[in-house]
Protein backbone atom coordinates (compact mmCIF):
# COMPACT_ATOMS: atom_id res chain seq x y z
CA UNK A 1 0.00 0.00 0.00
CA UNK A 2 1.25 3.35 -0.70
CA UNK A 3 1.74 5.79 1.42
CA UNK A 4 -0.21 9.36 1.69
CA UNK A 5 1.71 12.36 2.21
CA UNK A 6 0.78 15.54 3.97
CA UNK A 7 2.27 18.07 4.50
CA UNK A 8 2.10 20.51 7.71
CA UNK A 9 1.13 17.85 9.78
CA UNK A 10 2.94 18.98 12.84
CA UNK A 11 0.42 22.15 12.43
CA UNK A 12 -3.42 22.35 13.43
CA UNK A 13 -5.25 20.92 10.52
CA UNK A 14 -2.01 19.11 8.61
CA UNK A 15 -2.17 17.00 12.50
CA UNK A 16 -6.22 15.86 12.26
CA UNK A 17 -6.10 15.26 8.85
CA UNK A 18 -2.95 13.30 9.44
CA UNK A 19 -4.53 11.71 12.51
CA UNK A 20 -7.93 10.79 10.12
CA UNK A 21 -5.44 8.84 7.55
CA UNK A 22 -3.91 6.71 9.69
CA UNK A 23 -6.62 5.51 11.68
CA UNK A 24 -8.10 4.46 8.18
CA UNK A 25 -5.57 2.06 8.33
CA UNK A 26 -3.52 3.96 5.46
CA UNK A 27 0.29 4.53 5.39
CA UNK A 28 0.98 8.26 6.55
CA UNK A 29 4.26 10.00 5.47
CA UNK A 30 4.08 13.15 7.49
CA UNK A 31 5.98 16.02 6.47
CA UNK A 32 7.27 18.86 8.87
CA UNK A 33 9.89 21.69 8.80
CA UNK A 34 13.16 21.21 10.46
CA UNK A 35 12.73 18.77 13.01
CA UNK A 36 8.92 19.26 14.03
CA UNK A 37 7.52 16.49 16.16
CA UNK A 38 3.90 14.85 15.12
CA UNK A 39 3.08 13.63 18.83
CA UNK A 40 0.32 11.13 19.63
CA UNK A 41 0.45 9.94 16.31
CA UNK A 42 1.98 6.75 14.70
CA UNK A 43 3.66 8.32 11.05
CA UNK A 44 6.63 8.04 8.97
CA UNK A 45 7.92 11.41 9.78
CA UNK A 46 10.13 13.46 6.91
CA UNK A 47 11.79 17.29 7.20
CA UNK A 48 10.79 19.06 4.04
CA UNK A 49 10.19 22.76 3.38
CA UNK A 50 8.36 24.56 1.13
CA UNK A 51 11.16 26.70 -0.39
CA UNK A 52 13.22 23.46 -1.18
CA UNK A 53 12.32 22.30 -4.07
CA UNK A 54 14.45 18.79 -3.92
CA UNK A 55 12.72 18.29 -0.64
CA UNK A 56 9.25 18.40 -1.94
CA UNK A 57 10.45 15.84 -4.45
CA UNK A 58 11.68 13.66 -2.00
CA UNK A 59 8.90 13.63 0.09
CA UNK A 60 6.06 12.52 -2.41
CA UNK A 61 7.73 10.23 -4.05
CA UNK A 62 6.20 6.89 -4.11
CA UNK A 63 2.97 8.77 -2.56
CA UNK A 64 -0.33 7.60 -3.72
CA UNK A 65 -2.53 10.63 -1.88
CA UNK A 66 -0.92 14.51 -1.16
CA UNK A 67 -2.70 16.52 1.31
CA UNK A 68 -1.12 19.54 0.75
CA UNK A 69 -1.80 21.23 4.18
CA UNK A 70 1.73 23.57 5.38
CA UNK A 71 1.16 26.71 4.72
CA UNK A 72 3.35 30.08 5.94
CA UNK A 73 0.05 31.33 7.69
CA UNK A 74 1.50 34.81 9.64
CA UNK A 75 -0.84 38.40 9.45
CA UNK A 76 2.60 39.74 9.60
CA UNK A 77 6.03 38.98 8.52
CA UNK A 78 9.29 41.90 8.84
CA UNK A 79 9.91 40.04 5.39
CA UNK A 80 6.66 39.36 2.98
CA UNK A 81 8.28 37.74 0.31
CA UNK A 82 8.54 34.80 2.52
CA UNK A 83 4.91 34.26 2.55
CA UNK A 84 5.06 34.54 -1.59
CA UNK A 85 8.11 32.04 -1.64
CA UNK A 86 5.70 29.42 0.95
CA UNK A 87 2.84 30.01 -0.37
CA UNK A 88 3.31 30.32 -4.13
CA UNK A 89 6.21 28.81 -5.34
CA UNK A 90 6.08 26.13 -2.76
CA UNK A 91 2.69 24.88 -3.85
CA UNK A 92 4.26 25.01 -7.05
CA UNK A 93 6.74 22.97 -6.90
CA UNK A 94 4.78 20.57 -4.64
CA UNK A 95 2.18 19.97 -7.33
CA UNK A 96 4.97 19.52 -10.36
CA UNK A 97 6.37 17.32 -7.66
CA UNK A 98 3.33 15.65 -7.31
CA UNK A 99 2.47 15.48 -11.36
CA UNK A 100 5.61 13.87 -11.69
CA UNK A 101 5.21 10.91 -9.16
CA UNK A 102 2.00 10.15 -10.38
CA UNK A 103 -0.26 10.55 -7.60
CA UNK A 104 -3.64 9.43 -7.78
CA UNK A 105 -5.17 12.59 -5.71
CA UNK A 106 -3.95 15.92 -4.39
CA UNK A 107 -6.33 17.74 -2.10
CA UNK A 108 -4.91 21.51 -2.12
CA UNK A 109 -5.99 23.33 1.61
CA UNK A 110 -6.92 27.24 0.92
CA UNK A 111 -9.26 29.68 3.19
CA UNK A 112 -11.78 30.91 3.38
CA UNK A 113 -10.07 34.33 2.73
CA UNK A 114 -9.88 33.09 -1.23
CA UNK A 115 -14.01 33.39 -0.98
CA UNK A 116 -15.54 36.44 -1.98
CA UNK A 117 -18.00 38.02 0.88
CA UNK A 118 -21.32 39.58 0.57
CA UNK A 119 -22.34 42.51 2.90
CA UNK A 120 -25.60 41.34 4.13
CA UNK A 121 -25.15 38.06 2.59
CA UNK A 122 -23.27 34.73 2.58
CA UNK A 123 -20.45 33.91 0.11
CA UNK A 124 -19.81 30.46 -1.68
CA UNK A 125 -18.02 29.16 -3.81
CA UNK A 126 -19.38 31.19 -6.77
CA UNK A 127 -19.09 34.76 -5.17
CA UNK A 128 -17.15 36.89 -7.44
CA UNK A 129 -13.44 37.85 -5.39
CA UNK A 130 -10.38 39.14 -6.88
CA UNK A 131 -6.76 39.43 -5.60
CA UNK A 132 -7.47 43.13 -5.42
CA UNK A 133 -9.55 42.05 -2.07
CA UNK A 134 -7.35 40.56 -0.76
CA UNK A 135 -5.91 42.71 2.35
CA UNK A 136 -2.33 41.42 3.14
CA UNK A 137 0.16 39.40 2.21
CA UNK A 138 -0.87 36.20 3.84
CA UNK A 139 -4.39 36.28 1.91
CA UNK A 140 -2.57 37.74 -1.47
CA UNK A 141 -0.52 34.42 -1.06
CA UNK A 142 -2.85 31.90 -0.82
CA UNK A 143 -5.19 33.58 -2.99
CA UNK A 144 -2.05 33.36 -5.80
CA UNK A 145 -1.77 29.53 -4.58
CA UNK A 146 -5.33 29.04 -5.23
CA UNK A 147 -4.90 30.03 -8.69
CA UNK A 148 -2.21 28.05 -9.11
CA UNK A 149 -3.75 25.01 -8.18
CA UNK A 150 -6.47 25.69 -10.55
CA UNK A 151 -3.97 25.78 -13.26
CA UNK A 152 -2.63 22.43 -12.43
CA UNK A 153 -5.94 20.68 -12.39
CA UNK A 154 -6.70 22.48 -15.95
CA UNK A 155 -3.48 20.65 -17.00
CA UNK A 156 -4.87 17.28 -15.83
CA UNK A 157 -4.01 17.03 -12.56
CA UNK A 158 -5.90 15.63 -9.96
CA UNK A 159 -6.46 18.16 -7.78
CA UNK A 160 -9.43 19.30 -5.91
CA UNK A 161 -9.59 22.19 -3.56
CA UNK A 162 -11.00 22.71 0.05
CA UNK A 163 -11.32 26.52 1.71
CA UNK A 164 -11.83 25.61 5.64
CA UNK A 165 -13.37 28.69 7.62
CA UNK A 166 -12.06 29.22 10.97
CA UNK A 167 -11.38 26.51 12.62
CA UNK A 168 -11.19 25.44 16.63
CA UNK A 169 -10.36 22.54 18.49
CA UNK A 170 -7.84 20.55 20.22
CA UNK A 171 -4.36 20.21 19.36
CA UNK A 172 -3.85 23.90 17.94
CA UNK A 173 -0.15 23.83 19.02
CA UNK A 174 1.14 27.57 17.98
CA UNK A 175 -1.82 28.60 18.18
CA UNK A 176 -3.71 29.92 15.14
CA UNK A 177 -4.40 33.50 15.14
CA UNK A 178 -8.28 32.22 16.22
CA UNK A 179 -6.88 29.93 18.72
CA UNK A 180 -4.81 32.88 20.38
CA UNK A 181 -8.30 34.83 20.45
CA UNK A 182 -9.69 31.97 22.69
CA UNK A 183 -6.17 31.50 24.52
CA UNK A 184 -6.45 35.51 25.17
CA UNK A 185 -10.27 35.14 26.28
CA UNK A 186 -9.40 32.49 28.92
CA UNK A 187 -6.48 34.47 30.46
CA UNK A 188 -8.80 37.41 30.37
CA UNK A 189 -7.16 39.32 28.12
CA UNK A 190 -9.90 40.30 25.86
CA UNK A 191 -11.11 43.38 27.17
CA UNK A 192 -12.86 44.63 24.18
CA UNK A 193 -14.48 43.46 20.76
CA UNK A 194 -14.63 44.60 17.59
CA UNK A 195 -18.27 44.42 15.36
CA UNK A 196 -17.01 41.24 13.31
CA UNK A 197 -17.88 37.71 12.48
CA UNK A 198 -16.55 34.54 11.37
CA UNK A 199 -17.67 31.09 10.66
CA UNK A 200 -16.47 29.02 13.37
CA UNK A 201 -16.28 25.07 12.64
CA UNK A 202 -14.52 22.26 14.74
CA UNK A 203 -10.83 21.39 13.47
CA UNK A 204 -11.95 17.88 13.50
CA UNK A 205 -14.90 18.33 10.89
CA UNK A 206 -12.38 20.26 8.88
CA UNK A 207 -10.17 17.04 8.76
CA UNK A 208 -12.63 14.71 7.59
CA UNK A 209 -14.00 17.24 4.67
CA UNK A 210 -10.52 16.70 3.64
CA UNK A 211 -10.83 13.20 3.44
CA UNK A 212 -14.68 13.47 1.81
CA UNK A 213 -13.14 15.67 -0.44
CA UNK A 214 -10.12 13.44 -1.60
CA UNK A 215 -12.91 10.56 -2.12
CA UNK A 216 -15.88 12.61 -3.87
CA UNK A 217 -14.90 15.67 -4.90
CA UNK A 218 -14.63 16.85 -8.20
CA UNK A 219 -11.20 17.49 -9.81
CA UNK A 220 -10.79 21.70 -9.57
CA UNK A 221 -13.43 22.21 -7.66
CA UNK A 222 -13.55 24.19 -4.52
CA UNK A 223 -15.27 23.38 -1.32
CA UNK A 224 -16.00 25.38 1.87
CA UNK A 225 -15.70 23.76 4.68
CA UNK A 226 -17.19 25.79 7.51
CA UNK A 227 -19.86 25.27 10.25
CA UNK A 228 -21.79 28.41 11.92
CA UNK A 229 -21.88 31.84 10.95
CA UNK A 230 -21.26 33.95 14.13
CA UNK A 231 -20.87 37.73 15.37
CA UNK A 232 -17.64 37.86 17.23
CA UNK A 233 -19.60 39.03 20.31
CA UNK A 234 -21.32 36.03 19.98
CA UNK A 235 -18.18 33.79 20.27
CA UNK A 236 -17.80 35.76 23.37
CA UNK A 237 -20.73 35.20 24.56
CA UNK A 238 -20.34 30.73 23.85
CA UNK A 239 -16.71 30.73 25.37
CA UNK A 240 -18.27 32.86 28.19
CA UNK A 241 -20.79 29.75 28.43
CA UNK A 242 -18.31 26.94 28.16
CA UNK A 243 -15.31 28.74 30.46
CA UNK A 244 -17.04 30.95 33.10
CA UNK A 245 -14.87 33.58 32.44
CA UNK A 246 -17.03 36.78 31.74
CA UNK A 247 -16.82 37.98 27.91
CA UNK A 248 -16.13 41.69 27.30
CA UNK A 249 -18.63 44.18 27.23
CA UNK A 250 -16.95 46.98 25.19
CA UNK A 251 -17.06 47.55 21.84
CA UNK A 252 -13.80 49.22 20.35
CA UNK A 253 -14.79 51.15 17.22
CA UNK A 254 -13.17 50.10 13.62
CA UNK A 255 -11.02 53.35 13.92
CA UNK A 256 -9.62 52.73 17.34
CA UNK A 257 -8.49 49.38 16.08
CA UNK A 258 -7.15 51.00 12.83
CA UNK A 259 -5.27 53.31 14.96
CA UNK A 260 -3.91 50.43 17.01
CA UNK A 261 -2.75 48.57 14.25
CA UNK A 262 -0.65 51.17 12.68
CA UNK A 263 1.29 51.83 16.20
CA UNK A 264 1.42 48.52 16.67
CA UNK A 265 3.08 47.88 13.29
CA UNK A 266 5.52 50.51 13.62
CA UNK A 267 6.90 49.21 16.98
CA UNK A 268 6.57 45.69 15.51
CA UNK A 269 8.74 46.92 12.71
CA UNK A 270 11.15 48.94 14.96
CA UNK A 271 11.60 45.84 17.51
CA UNK A 272 10.85 42.40 15.03
CA UNK A 273 8.51 41.27 17.00
CA UNK A 274 5.02 40.59 15.73
CA UNK A 275 2.34 43.06 16.98
CA UNK A 276 -0.14 42.04 19.06
CA UNK A 277 -3.36 42.84 16.72
CA UNK A 278 -1.85 42.77 13.27
CA UNK A 279 -3.21 45.22 10.45
CA UNK A 280 -3.92 42.40 8.53
CA UNK A 281 -6.03 41.14 11.16
CA UNK A 282 -7.81 44.33 12.12
CA UNK A 283 -8.36 44.95 7.76
CA UNK A 284 -9.82 41.49 7.47
CA UNK A 285 -11.99 42.21 10.51
CA UNK A 286 -13.65 45.05 8.56
CA UNK A 287 -15.91 42.47 6.83
CA UNK A 288 -18.49 39.81 8.94
CA UNK A 289 -16.63 36.54 6.77
CA UNK A 290 -19.86 34.89 6.69
CA UNK A 291 -20.88 31.96 4.31
CA UNK A 292 -22.36 28.72 3.18
CA UNK A 293 -20.90 25.23 3.22
CA UNK A 294 -23.89 23.46 0.76
CA UNK A 295 -21.39 22.48 -2.06
CA UNK A 296 -19.79 20.31 0.25
CA UNK A 297 -23.02 19.17 1.93
CA UNK A 298 -24.80 18.01 -1.27
CA UNK A 299 -21.93 16.76 -3.23
CA UNK A 300 -19.63 15.06 -0.21
CA UNK A 301 -21.84 14.33 2.82
CA UNK A 302 -20.11 16.83 5.00
CA UNK A 303 -21.83 17.17 8.18
CA UNK A 304 -20.08 19.68 10.78
CA UNK A 305 -21.10 19.62 14.33
CA UNK A 306 -22.47 23.34 15.67
CA UNK A 307 -19.79 25.76 16.82
CA UNK A 308 -20.28 25.07 20.46
CA UNK A 309 -18.77 21.93 20.21
CA UNK A 310 -15.81 23.03 18.43
CA UNK A 311 -15.53 26.18 21.25
CA UNK A 312 -15.99 23.76 23.86
CA UNK A 313 -13.14 21.09 22.48
CA UNK A 314 -10.66 24.42 22.73
CA UNK A 315 -11.68 25.76 25.89
CA UNK A 316 -10.92 22.04 26.86
CA UNK A 317 -7.86 21.66 25.44
CA UNK A 318 -6.42 24.72 26.10
CA UNK A 319 -6.85 24.26 29.74
CA UNK A 320 -5.24 20.94 29.73
CA UNK A 321 -2.56 21.58 28.26
CA UNK A 322 -1.73 24.64 30.79
CA UNK A 323 -2.18 27.58 28.25
CA UNK A 324 -4.36 29.52 30.08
Amino acid sequence: MRPVLVTGASGFVGWHVARLVAESGVPVRAMTRGRNPVPDLNVQVVQGDLTDRASLERAVEGCSVVYHVAADYRLWSPKPEELYRSNVDGTRHLLEAAREAGVDRVVYTSTVGCIGFLDGGLGDETTPVSLAEMSGHYKRSKFLAEKVALEFAEKGLPVVIVNPTAPVGDHDFKPTPTGQTIVDFLRGAMPAYLDTGLNVVDVRDVARGHLLACEKGRIGERYILGSENMTLQQIFAELERQSGISAPRVRIPYGVAWTAAVVGGVIANWTGKPPRAPMEGVRMAKKKMWVRHDKAASELGYRPAPAAVALGNAVAWFREKGYA
